[in-house]
C-alpha cells in the first residue's frame, strides 16, 4: 500500500492483511458471482470470523472499536477483488452506524453482532419508484397501530434486495407536505408477514442483485423504530457522509487493479516492434488517470480522517462520492482498450466496468453531489432545493 499521511503503521498491516485475505479468498470466484448472482454466505462469514466487517464498530455490539478509517482500508482491498462482494462491507457499515447510533439497544444488538460474524445481511430501503434522489418525498405508508406500525408501500432499486435478513427502511408517518420531516426509519426483519421481493436483471454488481421490496399490511413493533419519529430521514440522512466515503475508495480501488494490469500488460505487448509502452499515445492517458486516481482515493481517506477527528466532512465525502464513480468508469474505461478485444471480450476488465457504473446511479447522483458540496460552500440559503 502506497504510504501516505493518513494511515499509520497499523492501519497498513491491517490493509495487509485485507488484501491476503482478498487475494487468496476473494478474488478467484469473483467472475462465477457474476455469473450465478449468489453471494457465497461461507466466505461472508469468514470475513466477519477475521474482523474484517464493521471493525468501527464498538466492542459491545461486536466491532473492534477502531475509527473509520480502518473500516475504509479493509473495504478497498475487498473491492480490489470483487466490487460486488465488498458491497457487503459498505451495507454492513452504513447500517450499522444507524443501527447502533438509533436503534433500541436489546433490538438491535443481536443483529449487529451477527452483521459483524457476517451471519446477516442488512439493506437499506429508501428508494421509491416514484422518487430516487427525492428521497425525502417518500409514499410508503406507516400507521401507528398500538404498539406496532403497519407498512404498506413499495422499495425499488434496492441493493440485495432478495438477499438481506432485515432493512433499515424509511416511509412515512406524517403528512406529505411535511417531506423529510415527515419520514421515520426503522428496522424490519425480510422474513416478516408480508414482505416480498424481486430482482432486476441488472448491468453490473450482478452477484449483490438490486431489485424492488413490497410491504403489504407488514406489522413491526414500535420498539424496532430507529430515532424519533418523524425524524428518522433528517437523523439518520447525517451518516451517509460515512458510506459516501467508502464509495469512493471502494470504486477508485477497482481502478488502481485495473492501471496496475494494464501498466504491466503494456511492458509485455509488442506492436511494430516495440513494446505498447513505448508509444505516448498509451502512457500518456494511464499516466494522467493514475495521477487523478491517487489524488481521488487521498480525498476520500481525508473525508473518514474527518469523521474520527469530530470534524465536518459532509463536503469531502460529497466530492469522494461523484468523483471517484466516474473517474473510475474512465480510467478502467482506458485500460479495458488498452487490452483491445482481449478486454472487451468477457473476463475481469470488462466485469469491472460494468460493476462500477452503478454507483453513478445509486447512493447519490453527481448532481445531489455537487448541491451538497455547493450548500456546504455558499450556504443552504442559498442553494435551494
Amino acid at each position: 500500500m502506497t504510504p501516505n499521511p493518513y494511515l499509520d503503521e497499523d492501519l497498513v498491516a491491517l490493509a495487509d492483511s485485507a488484501r491476503r485475505f482478498a487475494e487468496a479468498r476473494v478474488k478467484p470466484d469473483f467472475q462465477a458471482r457474476d455469473t450465478t448472482r449468489v453471494l457465497d454466505r461461507a466466505l461472508l462469514r469468514e470475513m466477519g470470523e477475521l474482523g474484517f466487517i464493521c471493525p468501527e464498530l464498538p466492542e459491545a455490539f461486536g466491532g473492534l472499536g477502531l475509527g473509520t478509517l480502518a473500516a475504509g482500508v479493509i473495504h478497498e482491498e475487498i473491492a480490489r477483488a470483487d466490487l460486488s462482494f465488498s458491497y457487503l462491507n459498505l451495507l454492513a457499515s452504513l447500517n450499522a452506524q444507524i443501527l447502533s447510533r438509533y436503534g433500541h439497544p436489546e433490538v438491535v444488538a443481536p443483529w449487529l453482532k451477527k452483521m459483524v460474524r457476517g451471519e446477516a445481511i442488512c439493506c437499506i430501503a429508501l428508494t421509491e419508484p416514484r422518487g430516487g434522489s427525492d428521497a425525502g418525498n417518500l409514499r410508503l405508508r406507516v400507521e401507528r397501530d398500538g404498539d406496532h406500525y403497519v407498512l404498506n408501500g413499495e422499495k425499488t432499486s434496492i441493493s440485495a434486495a432478495d438477499q438481506a435478513d432485515i432493512a433499515v427502511v424509511f416511509g412515512r408517518t406524517g403528512t406529505a407536505e411535511s417531506k423529510a420531516h415527515g419520514v421515520t426509519a426503522m428496522l424490519v426483519p425480510m422474513d416478516a408477514p408480508g414482505v416480498t421481493t424481486s430482482r432486476f436483471d441488472c448491468h453490473g454488481q450482478r452477484a449483490i442483485g438490486r431489485g424492488s421490496i413490497f410491504f403489504e399490511n407488514v406489522r413491526v413493533p414500535v420498539s424496532h423504530r430507529l430515532g424519533e419519529e418523524n425524524k428518522g430521514f433528517v437523523q439518520v440522512m447525517h451518516g451517509f457522509d460515512f458510506s459516501r466515503a467508502l464509495i469512493g475508495l471502494q470504486v477508485l480501488a477497482v481502478a488502481r487493479v485495473a492501471l496496475e494490469e494494464t501498466w504491466s500488460y503494456i511492458t509485455q505487448r509488442e506492436a511494430f516492434g516495440q513494446p505498447l509502452s513505448a508509444f505516448q499515445g498509451v502512457t500518456h492517458p494511464l499516466a494522467q488517470f493514475d495521477t487523478e486516481v491517487e489524488g481521488a482515493r487521498l480525498l476520500c481517506l481525508q473525508a473518514l480522517w474527518l469523521k474520527d477527528q469530530g470534524q465536518p466532512h459532509s463536503a469531502e465525502a460529497a466530492m469522494a462520492k461523484w468523483w471517484g464513480p466516474k473517474l473510475a468508469y474512465d480510467a478502467i474505461h482506458q485500460c479495458l482498450l488498452c487490452f483491445g478485444h482481449g478486454g472487451y471480450d468477457r473476463g475481469p476488465m470488462e466485469q469491472r466496468l460494468r460493476d462500477v457504473l452503478g454507483f453513478q446511479i445509486g447512493d447519490g447522483t453527481a448532481q445531489i453531489m455537487k448541491t451538497i458540496i455547493a450548500r456546504t460552500r455558499a450556504g443552504r440559503q442559498f442553494v435551494p432545493a
